[in-house]
Formats: C-alpha cells, structure tokens, sequence
C-alpha cells in the first residue's frame, strides 16, 4: 500500500494548485485517504479526508470552502484541490491512508503508512 503526493510548487497568495495523490500496489476504490500538511516548526496535523468508497469528505475548519477533495478510480488517484491559497497554507502536503471511515475524523494512517510529501509554497 504506498501513496505519493505530487502537484506542489511556489505559487502566489489567491493561486489555486491541484495536487494528486496516485496510489500503487492497491485500488483506492474501498480506501479512506486523509491529506496532511506539517508548516515550518510545526507538527504535522490531518487537514482533510476522503472515504472514496461511499464519497464521503470532512475538511478541517482552515480549508473547508477553500479545498476541494475529488477522485479519479481509473487513474487510481485522489485529487486535493486548493483555491484561494494564503502564506499560511505553506507547508509539505502529504496523503496517507487512514484506518477509519472519514466520519470517525481521527485521522489516524494505516499502519504509519506515509509517502513522500510534496511541498507546496505561497508567496504573499
């Protein structure tokens, strides 16, 4: 079970980057993939999550209506889409998969199971 996070870059404060999160070695179609994102100096916190199974999404409070998670079962890939992007949302960007149903919101990654992260930039 392995996910890697790609799409990030520098990007302007108000930009709107697409990042994916393609899965190998699995199909995501029964999966719950949670996105994260640790900032300089800080720990790494669960900031949305996706149960592909049945659609269900959950945003954290500094994303929701910013963010956007979607999915693409043939290409095996979750997609986060972040619009309206602030300085504050610099941070490496990761996806994981998570152990619960997206509902549970715990965010807890199957098995500690973290690909590489992208990074992801915005400048003011």
């Amino acid at each position: 079970v392995q996910l890697q996070a790609s799409g990030g870059g520098l990007v302007q404060a108000g930009g709107s980057p697409r990042l994916s999160c393609a899965a190998s070695g699995f199909t995501l179609d029964y999966y719950n993939i949670g996105w994260f994102r640790q900032a300089p100096g800080k720990e790494r916190e669960g900031i949305s999550c996706l149960s592909v199974s049945d659609g269900y999404t959950f945003y954290r409070d500094s994303v929701e209506g910013r963010f956007t998670l979607s999915s693409d079962n043939a290409k095996n890939t979750v997609y986060l889409q972040m619009n309206s992007l602030k300085p504050e949302d610099t941070a490496v960007y990761y996806c994981a998969p998570l152990s619960h149903h997206c509902e549970w919101r715990r965010f807890a990654v199957y098995m500690d199971n973290w690909g590489k992260g992208t990074q992801v930039t915005v400048s003011s």
